[in-house]
């Protein structure tokens, strides 16, 4: 008899909890109405948006008008830097600083800017996953700054960023502030009365909500261009017929993740640190990636010589353990992973990275196995490529 399946690629995503879904199907049937319209079906689909929208803003620490729903990460993400720098880029403030650790969403809008006039200033990032504090004191300081976007958490490596001394110095540099918080929420505290950033990008399926749905936070007086046009939904902020269903699916994932972030932390943490001793009492040479630096407590990216991680991840989903290689986004890529290589990863190693992410599926049972799995598969991953 085959052991059951084990999920570890939470930070890919995540399962709809019963929660979510049991919220979400009114507005599927009988409460179907368009919130824009006037009759007593729109009238309630409005009311269920806006007190989602409430709920929501709660969770972060915002007022109501602060929050934007959108498709998810991605979508914030393009929203805040371009969004965000095309406006100012008319005040003669052309500068953009990142980092070359961000989600590509994030790189990928950086480029487009720079294609449209935009300084491009990437932060170095140390050997631990860190962004540079001294680099970026150097280059948010330059002058002309328009935006800083780093990400809270790594979406690899678990990597936590210092996001309250980053946004400090894009407020004394006159910028304004975008982190993605899509691995973040959930994890961290995130409250927009303590921390002055100005964006805030999380995506809905990170947290138990459906796919397509995600919330960005715009503090309010914040500059912003729309990236499309077509009505004054979000206040003109995010036009179309509000997606309502997945608002309210996203308001309760994010209530239940506030509820049970620090009970959620420590389980997860147990549960990582013990599945790292273990790879790494029995794979001395193995390399955890952004081991030295703080982080979240639902990722563990390791490699070790000799092998590689598509052969890895194939040997593990033929045992039933998903897993991944990094961003799920990049999946299908035989490039090693950027952020990896932005930390100074040989390549050789970078292409053996494996990420393993914990969530609400995760046992001791399955870590215990996967541990036990895990060295048998580099042994033969070491035999075929000639290397012991």
């Amino acid at each position: 008899m085959s052991s059951a399946p084990i999920y570890l690629d939470h930070a890919a995503t995540t399962p709809v909890r019963p929660e979510v879904l049991e919220a979400m199907v009114p507005y599927f049937g009988q409460r179907f109405g368009n919130a824009s319209s006037t009759h007593r079906w729109g009238r309630e689909a409005r009311a269920a948006l806006d007190e989602s929208r409430e709920r929501v803003a709660r969770c972060l620490g915002a007022a109501p008008d602060e929050i934007c729903f959108t498709s998810g990460g991605t979508e914030g993400d393009n929203l805040a830097v371009l969004g965000g720098w095309r406006v100012l880029k008319a005040q003669g403030k052309k500068a953009i600083v990142s980092s070359p650790m961000e989600h590509k969403a994030v790189l990928q809008a950086v480029h487009q800017a720079a294609k449209e006039g935009a300084e491009e200033r990437l932060l170095k990032a140390d050997q631990d996953g860190s962004v540079n504090l001294e680099d970026a004191r150097s280059k948010i300081g330059a002058g002309n700054l328009a935006l800083t976007s780093v990400m809270w958490i790594n979406n690899e490596t678990g990597v936590i960023q210092p996001i309250e001394e980053l946004v400090q110095l894009t407020k004394a540099a006159g910028g304004i502030f975008h982190t993605d918080a899509v691995q973040a929420f959930g994890k961290v505290d995130i409250d927009a009365r303590r921390t002055p950033f100005d964006f805030v990008s999380v995506s809905g399926h990170k947290v138990g909500a459906p796919k397509g749905i995600g919330a960005f936070f715009i503090r309010r007086g914040t500059p912003l261009e729309p990236l499309f046009f077509g009505g004054s939904q979000d206040r003109g902020r995010r036009p179309g017929t509000e997606n309502v269903p997945y608002a309210v699916g996203l308001a309760r994932a994010m209530e239940l993740a506030v509820e049970e972030r620090e009970s959620h932390w420590t389980t997860l943490e147990a549960l990582r640190d013990r599945l790292e001793a273990a790879l790494l009492a029995r794979i001395p040479d193995a390399l955890v990636h952004g081991r030295g630096a703080k982080r979240a407590p639902h990722i563990l990216n390791v490699s070790v010589p000799g092998t590689d991680s598509e052969s890895l991840l194939m040997a593990l989903d033929l045992q039933g353990v998903a897993a991944s290689s990094g961003s799920a986004c990049q999946s299908g890529s035989v490039m090693p992973s950027h952020v990896l290589a932005a930390m100074g990863v040989r390549a050789d190693l970078a292409s053996a990275a494996v990420r393993l992410s914990l969530g609400s599926l995760s046992t001791l049972a399955d870590i215990d196995r996967v541990a036990e799995l895990f060295p048998a598969l580099i042994q033969k991953a070491r035999g075929l490529s000639g290397l012991t």
